[in-house]
């Protein structure tokens, strides 16, 4: 059995939305989607192809044929829109924080079996970018659809590449299904194993105990030599700015802070170079992100702009910060608190030590000038339309408006040639550069630890295991 040690373990709704690394590895090894994540881009899967209007609003799929549930029912066309409804569904897409994340996107769409094989998605407004909920949007077998709703996450159906066969605190397990239509995945039996403690993961890897160690200490994992994997984490850590009122609803405000700090010593300090300085919105493993687009640290420049903005004394800004989600969020506001403080602006800290309730303060728009958060969608446009255009004031929207941006994600919803609409994103990353509704600061940089020599291995974009694609690992007896 290939055994994966990571911190957390568990498996909820696949119809819920989430960006938890260490359960999505789960979910695509129980469910096919429609398509699959390639690097920033996307490749058919449970879909053999599929054409989009000219509007953006209406996709057809055809879909692979003879595709059963590991209860032997069909996967065809009517079971992938029972999903998509049940996706849509209000009380469906609970992410922390954030319900109903998939209904913004497939609530009142209009799904048309045309054929056991093909079907239709006219979308209530156009979305070019579909594609990136898709690739979570998980085909469950209807069958499991009363248990799930009755919470009882041990049935779990779907068609993919493993049948799950036991859920427990401790661990997960999972057997390969024979005749998968993407082909074998190399490890015929996967058990997640829930270890806590990053120093009882790597000793367990060195031990052979354990085929893959998963969020390993940076530095100590170093010992580790050809076993240790890095990858740059696509999650942006960053601090939401109050751009609804007080000095940070001043875009002059908002443009001195980013130029005021200095990225590469807080990825030293704070992160002891286990990090990589963001430079806008979204990482560059991102589609759209521009990958020679710089922040320079200028507090000369900052400072000015504080003038300007009647702030040439000294600002007090209120920062809201949490325990964890990131783990190292309170180190990270000490820090910044002593670069701003070159530029004559002071930090009044509250911490809240209940991250569900910090949450939900930032739905509901009750931060101070400034908090402390993260942005995890692999998707350009969810990000942009979701926390930044400031006529939809999704959940994590905090007052920022720029009519330029509302103007290119009403271009980019509609273009449907990616690389064209790859261009727009990329105009909206310089946009807010310069004009940021963020504090951006950083991509951790993650360690994964994998027995056996794989030199050739990579992680995926999304930073999450695949493990359809992991090489064949064999541990000692």
């Amino acid at each position: 059995m290939t055994t994966i040690a990571q911190a957390r373990l568990g498996i909820h709704d696949p119809h819920d939305c989430t960006d938890a690394s260490d359960e999505l590895p789960i979910l695509h090894a129980i469910y096919d989607t429609l398509v699959r994540r390639a690097g920033a881009d996307f490749v058919p899967h449970l879909a053999q192809s599929w054409t989009v209007s000219d509007d953006a609003r209406h996709w057809v799929f055809d879909l692979q044929e003879g595709v059963t549930f590991h209860n032997g029912a069909a996967c065809d066309a009517a079971a992938v829109a029972a999903s998509l409804e049940r996706m849509a569904r209000a009380d469906k897409g609970y992410t922390l924080g954030a319900p109903a994340v998939w209904r913004q996107f497939l609530g009142g769409a209009d799904l048309e079996v045309l054929s056991p094989h093909r079907l239709s998605v006219r979308l209530a407004a156009p979305m070019a970018d579909l594609l990136d909920v898709l690739e979570q949007g998980f085909i469950v077998a209807p069958a499991a659809f009363a248990a799930l709703d009755a919470k009882d996450y041990t049935v779990q159906i779907g068609s993919g590449p493993y049948r799950l066969q036991s859920v427990d605190e401790t661990q997960i397990t999972a057997t390969r299904v024979a005749d998968h239509f993407a082909g074998a995945p190399a490890n015929a039996e996967i058990a997640w194993k829930l270890v806590n403690d990053p120093a009882e993961r790597l000793a367990m890897l060195e031990r052979g105990e354990v085929a893959v160690a998963n969020g390993l200490d940076f530095d100590t994992s170093r010992r580790l030599g050809a076993l240790r994997h890095t990858f740059l984490s696509p999650v942006a850590i960053i601090y939401l700015l109050n751009a609804a009122q007080g000095p940070l609803a001043d875009a002059r405000v908002r443009e001195a802070l980013s130029l005021a700090v200095d990225r590469d010593a807080i990825v030293q300090t704070v992160m002891h170079g286990a990090a990589q300085p963001l430079q806008g919105f979204v990482s560059p493993n991102h589609y759209g992100s521009c990958h020679n687009a710089t922040i320079t640290t200028d507090r000369e420049t900052a400072m000015r702009l504080l003038a300007e903005a009647g702030h040439g004394s000294g600002l007090t800004l209120s920062v809201d910060c949490p325990t964890r989600l990131p783990d190292e969020a309170e180190r990270l506001t000490a820090a910044l608190a002593a670069q701003l403080a070159e530029v004559g602006i002071t930090l009044a800290v509250t911490v809240h030590p209940e991250r569900e309730d910090y949450a939900h303060m930032v739905r509901r728009k009750e931060i101070a000038d400034l908090c402390v958060f993260d942005s995890s969608p692999m998707s350009t446009y969810r990000v942009l339309y979701e926390k930044i255009d400031g006529r939809v004031k999704g959940s994590w929207w905090q007052g920022y408006k720029n009519p330029r941006i509302e103007a290119l994600i009403d271009k980019g919803r509609v273009t449907t040639d990616r690389n064209l609409r790859g261009e727009i994103w990329q105009e909206a990353y310089r946009l807010l550069q310069d004009d940021p509704a963020w504090l951006t600061l950083y991509n951790p940089v993650r360690v994964i630890g994998l027995w056996g020599a794989h030199p050739d291995f990579e992680m995926p974009a999304d930073g999450v295991i695949d493990v359809r694609q992991l090489p064949k690992l064999e541990t000692l007896p």
